[in-house]
């Protein structure tokens, strides 16, 4: 099996953004103990803080990956090219958010990929990447 997690903006600075919410813990740290986890599953990581190089991406890799994960960071509520773009491509996505979106400002409530993802994880800090990998490996 062949996933690819990738992150949106900001997500770069976990361990050192906001960590009350975020965790003191960075991606790169957490994505080898996830490594280490599934070693039966092919899993490749891609971030990036701009729009586009995230749609090339999802273009890029959603025709030969089994799955996406996607933390598409604050372009969650606001892109409707992502959304677009997830729509177009053949692999599953499954959202992403490490805290409670809907817990949060008024403005987070709103994901405009969720209903063109497979299914959303969040609010279990970076365990909800491990949760979505779980969730692929008992298919």
């Amino acid at each position: 099996m062949k996933v690819i997690i990738i992150n949106g903006p900001n997500l770069n600075l976990l361990g050192k953004r906001e960590p009350s919410i975020y965790g003191n813990q960075s991606f790169e740290d957490y994505f080898k103990l996830l490594h280490e986890e599934f070693s039966a599953i092919e899993i490749d990581y891609y971030q990036s803080n701009v729009e586009g190089e995230l749609i090339n991406k999802l273009q890029e890799v959603g025709f030969s990956y089994d799955s996406i994960l996607i933390n598409a960071g604050g372009y969650t509520h606001t892109s409707v090219a992502i959304a677009d773009t997830i729509s177009s491509i053949e692999t599953a996505c499954i959202e992403i958010h490490i805290s409670q979106p809907t817990a949060r400002e008024e403005y987070r409530h709103n994901s405009l990929i969720a209903g063109k993802c497979k299914a959303s994880i969040s609010g279990f800090g970076l365990e909800s990447y491990r949760l979505a990998l779980l969730s692929l490996y008992n298919e």
